[in-house]
């Protein structure tokens, strides 16, 4: 019989934010059954013996190889069962340098089961600060998006509409709304939805994976949810911090979605101008794999 809620955490160099993450994982209240398993991509300090001495009913899988966070949430869906003829109804991606409430699972699987049209679901995640994660709520970064940020006008007018809308500043932080996109950091997802659009997309290794998973699942007619009602706390680059290729790998996110979901519809000139940027901003080091991505989406 499957579960309610399957949660898949890949860690990397995170042991003791991902224990304390797993203690409040493990202490959710409420009639939701679930299963966790921790996908670790090479850690060098003691996740994997950690987790398996500590937590004896968490799954681990402990890569030789490190596969990048969309290929080991995969490794770990999989391993769950969201593709067998009975998998939990649905699927959590959690970072390991979070901690959640002990009503979350309870009130999160309620809220959806209420409301059949949602695909995706996200809290409201706090910095160890108290502020608001901003990535928490999402716009797609459509070329419009993307220019009025690259040209710092999300930053001048946080509250406009229009050129807020990259994190949705204009929006309420204590309000339900139907956004783009919520963030992997805490992405719960609709196994129906999963199965209807497939897995994440393991062309990217870090950065903007979630996003391309909540377009398609847009894409496919399922509503996209920031839920302020539970409130998570997020340390944030955790992992990506101890990771050399985290820099580079946020601008290689950026052309991948790009040409993915909006070079067919962009004007040439518009998109030269998203290319300089993208050029300026990721550096030299990006710029041969500029073109190769660039070949890897033309059309035949």
């Amino acid at each position: 019989m499957s579960v309610d809620l399957a949660v898949v955490i890949v860690s990397f160099n995170v042991c003791d934010l991902l224990a304390r993450c797993l203690e409040t994982v493990l202490a959710s209240t409420g009639n939701v059954t679930y299963e966790v398993i921790v996908v670790d991509n090479v850690s060098q300090d003691d996740t994997v013996q950690m987790v398996r001495e500590r937590f004896p009913t968490v799954k681990v899988i402990a890569n030789s190889d490190n596969l990048g966070y969309p290929a080991g949430n995969n490794q770990g869906l999989r391993e769950l069962g969201v593709q067998s003829s009975d998998p939990p109804r649905y699927c959590l991606l959690l970072n390991p340098d979070t901690e959640v409430p002990p009503d979350c699972f309870d009130r999160f699987v309620r809220y959806m089961d209420e409301n059949p049209q949602i695909g995706v679901l996200g809290p409201r995640l706090v910095l160890p600060d108290g502020h608001l994660d901003l990535a928490c709520r999402r716009a797609f970064p459509t070329p419009e998006v993307s220019i009025y940020r690259m040209l710092g006008l999300s930053r001048l007018y946080p509250n406009s509409p229009r050129f807020g809308r990259y994190n949705m500043t204009f929006l309420d932080e204590r309000k339900i709304a139907e956004v783009d996109s919520v963030v992997g950091a805490f992405m719960m997802v609709r196994t129906a939805a999963i199965q209807q659009v497939g897995l994440l997309d393991e062309t990217f290794f870090m950065y903007g994976e979630d996003l391309d998973w909540a377009k398609r699942i847009k894409d496919a007619g399922w509503q996209v949810i920031y839920n302020p009602e539970v409130t998570v706390l997020h340390v944030k680059r955790a992992s990506s911090r101890q990771n050399p290729r985290a820099q580079f790998e946020f601008y290689r996110a950026m052309p991948i979605f790009y040409y993915k979901h909006y070079r067919a519809d962009t004007p040439f000139w518009l998109h030269w101008l998203i290319m300089l940027g993208l050029a300026f901003k990721g550096g030299p080091r990006l710029w041969p794999e500029l073109r190769q991505i660039a070949q890897s989406y033309q059309t035949p």
